[in-house]
């Protein structure tokens, strides 16, 4: 039996600034903290879980791979129900005067609105990470662009 799944992926670049850069923003507590939930704790290192405090709830992303200044990847862990199972990847490369970033939320079970919905957040939060590496400050919740009644 094929288990079907859909995926969220997006790629945003980075001016002027080093891969090492983007990967520390994504693997440092402060970093995360930076740009997604601005409450934001736990345990960034391989194995462990990381814990994003937002309003309407809890995310936990166990930490699956680390390759620095490349890739790194969560599996969901605790959250909203379509989100349990999922993954999470951030796939880094230089091109040029530009660090790039493909990011990928994969594992949907059903292409449902609340998948809508997160597809955009997702492109929010990474143009508050955008913003973070470029100018010192990110839009992480509670500051990031409302959307909808999900936030």
């Amino acid at each position: 039996m094929n288990a079907t799944s859909f995926d969220i992926v997006h790629e945003v670049g980075v001016r002027d600034a080093s891969p090492d850069k983007v990967y520390d923003v994504l693997t440092t507590l402060d970093g995360l903290a930076g740009w997604w939930a601005s409450t934001t704790d736990g345990s960034p290192e391989l194995g462990g879980v990381i814990d994003f405090h937002f309003g309407p709830g809890d995310i936990n992303m166990k930490v699956v791979e680390l390759v620095p200044a490349e890739r790194v990847a969560w599996e969901v862990v605790g959250g909203p129900e379509e989100w349990i199972g999922s993954t999470v990847t951030f796939d880094i490369h230089q091109d040029g005067e530009w660090t790039m970033l493909v990011f990928a939320h994969r594992g949907w079970r059903e292409q449902v609105p609340f998948m809508h919905h997160c597809s955009t957040k997702w492109a929010v939060f990474l143009l508050s990470l955008k913003s973070l590496v470029e100018t010192g400050t990110g839009a992480p919740d509670p500051r990031d662009v409302k959307i909808s009644s999900w936030n």
